[in-house]
């Protein structure tokens, strides 16, 4: 594997700095653009919620305001998913920290709040937003209409692609990371391997996919991971389903069951809050499971002894640099950022209690294999079923 360094650094930090938001809005009908400014007025202006003592009107300490006030609008499923939620704050607080930022969070309920918040973000004015963030591809359609109605407001997405002057897009290589988990699941289902409390069957050759809601993005996951499996054994069965849902652990319990119980040894989860689901069932199966988007040995720890890996996509840094470009005034309004495996925008991780467990021959050839797709020799389909 690559080196993790910054994103192992910032994932133990993260429980201590969470605080340095200014204010949290916990869904849509809970502030207007008015209530935004009354909740903002108090604020030390180092996003610690202060007394209000010694600060300015704009909320920052003496003469000096933040470099720049953001607001992010996340993902259904909320924070605390241990997931794409939690790694996208985890880019806020970096900011925070490094650039001198203030930030607000808006966690929207349904899909059709998406474009209330983000319209209160970007129609605010006291305080001003220099920036708004809006985490997911469902998020896409109800910013496109947003980012038009409010031309002089800079926006980013992360994980879909929208056309306007005044939006950044982010997207990752989701099918790259998760072909190395592929390949990881397919060595080690196809041989006897035991590790915490799982263990595959020695009868079965059999790994599967959980996703939450199917559609182009997913379908990169579930597409780079049955590729890995093919690549490493032909004769891998992939077992997938689709809950419908990014925050339903009951379905994803339901659904990793109902494959442990077919004979599938591992289940790779891209589904958020759905997937703690998966890991509930990997426990009671005495199987395995891999995480997404963090480091889910960490974030869901409670699961590490059956958390083999974790396909991480660094969401976080795609925040960071949205916001350092508006703090640096280079902000790029139209421009579409591709992170993947030679971007460290994606990568698999060893779990923190079951990776040394991993065979180091099983380790070695993931570790080629990446090379292999940085240098083009290996070109990994996002389309699921051209796999």
């Amino acid at each position: 594997m690559c080196d993790t360094e910054v994103f192992n650094a910032y994932r133990h930090r993260w429980w201590d700095m969470s605080q340095r938001r200014r204010t949290f809005i916990s869904s849509v009908g809970t502030a207007t653009a008015i209530g935004l400014a009354g909740c903002l007025g108090g604020d030390g202006g180092d996003g610690s919620g202060g007394d209000g003592g010694d600060t300015d009107s704009d909320g920052g300490d003496g003469d000096s305001g933040p470099a720049a006030r953001v607001g992010m609008v996340y993902a259904t499923g909320g924070l605390g998913d241990g997931s794409f939620n939690d790694q996208a704050q985890t880019g806020a607080i970096r900011s925070a920290d490094e650039l001198n930022i203030e930030y607000d969070e808006s966690q929207p309920e349904a899909v059709q709040d998406f474009g209330s918040l983000q319209q209160q973000y970007a129609q605010s004015s006291n305080p001003d937003y220099d920036l708004v963030c809006c985490i997911g591809f469902l998020q896409a359609d109800a910013l496109t209409e947003t980012a038009s109605q409010y031309p002089e407001q800079d926006f980013m997405i992360v994980d879909s692609v929208v056309e306007a002057d005044n939006v950044g897009s982010y997207v990752f290589g989701e099918h790259q990371g998760s072909f190395l988990i592929g390949l990881m699941a397919a060595k080690l289902t196809s041989q006897d391997f035991s590790a915490g409390t799982g263990s595959t069957q020695s009868d079965s050759t059999s790994v599967g996919f959980v996703g939450g809601v199917e559609g182009d993005l997913i379908g990169r996951f579930e597409a780079g991971y049955k590729a890995g499996v093919k690549h490493a054994e032909e004769d891998v069965d992939v077992q997938t389903a689709y809950v419908g849902d990014f925050n339903d652990p009951s379905g994803g319990q339901e659904a990793a069951l109902s494959m442990y119980e077919s004979g599938a040894d591992i289940v790779y989860h891209a589904a958020g809050n759905t997937g703690t689901g998966v890991f509930r069932a990997a426990q009671e199966a005495e199987r395995f499971a891999v995480g997404v988007d963090r480091d889910q040995s960490v974030t869901k720890s409670d699961f590490s002894d059956v958390i083999l890996a974790s396909m991480v996509k660094r969401v976080d840094n795609a925040v960071y640099t949205s916001v350092e470009s508006v703090v640096n005034d280079n902000f790029e309004g139209g421009a579409v950022n591709t992170l993947g495996l030679e971007q460290n925008g994606v990568e698999a991780v060893y779990g923190q209690q079951l990776g040394s467990e991993i065979p180091q021959g099983v380790k070695d050839e993931v570790s080629e294999i990446r090379q292999s797709i940085i240098d083009g020799d290996i070109s990994v389909p996002t389309d699921p079923d051209n796999v």
